[in-house]
């Protein structure tokens, strides 16, 4: 019977296979009769078969700038449901934004919805005793749905990266006492202990419990609300394989996202954004050792860019953005071939208001000097 599975699992793997690879074909024909009209995306988390198709790639922000300032009338944005959308209120009424799987979203994103969010708010204002929009300044992380981005730009927030998350609080300070930072608590509270601010001034919000599970007397003291939401894949990470890396190769660069846990990030020779991550490994000496703490598309990318350097994943295991890793070549095959005979699937539409909104937050981003 094993032998029988066994033979049934390798039949549909190399099936699979051969379909990918039939897709392939059916997206270099579908692109010859599309021409100009379309542009693909390419988060550096897709998987290689789908990015070697992306006229851009990038992370999620960059992605959807350059989207907005092409001619092509189609964006296919080979990431996430948030990515897109963000391309979708960054972008011209005239264009027409693609998710090739609906089923590729993200894990973070999902932790925060909007009816959680306003409950929180309504529960901040019962125990502050004020409008939290005059004493709370709220933060969204890219890594959120739109709704989210809208709600930050209609009380007086803004949306952060992972490189301006700094830029960010310093800003929000300035604005208000606190700070309610959501959905990414391993960002927040990186970005606030680099800036000085102790532990204990940044609490954590648990949505699924009254009032987070904070007492009065935590919100209050509170300088930034965390979020209980984090990355699947940079959760991933531990203090230990710093520890395991550091006992075999004395030499070895630890660099990781800040997205990782504030355990990983205080081990860490250098943190940053993926940006910063493809910079470090680009401009290092040849010869030189790295032990990336990131997406594993992202880090087998530089290594076989790099072969003069050694360049490996922080953990032993593979940690992969599996909710990304949805879109396949048949996606985008499919998505492409049904644009060249003219019929739009997947679109990807925002209502009006919310993308006002949320377009209102991410300006005020832009507008934080870096």
């Amino acid at each position: 019977m094993e032998n029988v599975i066994s033979s049934a699992v390798m039949t549909d793997h190399e099936t699979l296979i051969e379909q990918e690879q039939a897709a392939i074909e059916r997206i270099r024909a579908a692109r010859r009769v599309l021409g100009d009209q379309v542009v693909i995306l390419g988060h550096h988390y897709q998987r290689d078969e789908v990015i070697q198709f992306a006229d851009f790639q990038g992370d999620s922000y960059q992605l959807s700038r350059e989207g907005a300032k092409v001619a092509a009338k189609y964006i296919v944005f080979a990431g996430v449901h948030f990515m897109a959308e963000s391309a979708v209120i960054l972008g011209r009424d005239d264009q027409t934004v693609i998710l090739p799987n609906m089923q590729a979203g993200c894990s973070m994103a999902d932790m925060a919805n909007l009816e959680q969010v306003l409950s929180a708010w309504v529960e901040l204002e019962d125990v502050l005793g004020d409008n939290p929009a005059n004493i709370i300044t709220p933060i969204t992380y890219m890594n959120s749905t739109a709704d989210l981005k809208a709600f930050v730009g209609e009380n007086g927030g803004t949306v952060c990266t992972s490189s301006n998350a700094r830029g960010a609080l310093e800003w929000a300070f300035a604005q208000r006492e606190k700070v309610f930072f959501f959905p990414d608590q391993h960002l927040g509270r990186n970005t606030g202990k680099r800036m000085g601010l102790p532990l204990e001034q940044m609490v954590l919000w648990n949505p699924f419990k009254p009032y987070g599970g904070l007492t009065d007397g935590q919100i209050r003291g509170a300088r930034i609300i965390l979020w209980q939401g984090h990355c699947s894949v940079h959760q991933q990470f531990r203090p230990e394989h710093v520890d395991l890396w550091r006992r075999h190769h004395p030499d070895v660069h630890i660099l990781v996202h800040p997205e990782c846990a504030m355990e990983v990030v205080d081990k860490a020779d250098y943190i940053g954004s993926t940006a910063y991550i493809i910079k470090m490994v680009e401009n290092a000496l040849p010869g030189s050792k790295w032990a990336v703490g990131t997406e594993i598309h992202l880090v087998n990318r530089l290594k076989n860019a790099h072969p003069d350097k050694m360049v490996e994943s922080l953990s032993p295991f593979s940690c992969l953005c599996s909710t990304m890793y949805r879109i396949s070549p048949i996606d985008l095959a499919n998505v492409l071939e049904n644009l060249a005979a003219g019929r739009v699937v997947n679109p990807i539409t925002v209502p009006p208001d919310i993308r006002r909104n949320a377009k209102l937050a991410l300006d005020r981003m832009l507008a934080i000097p870096k």
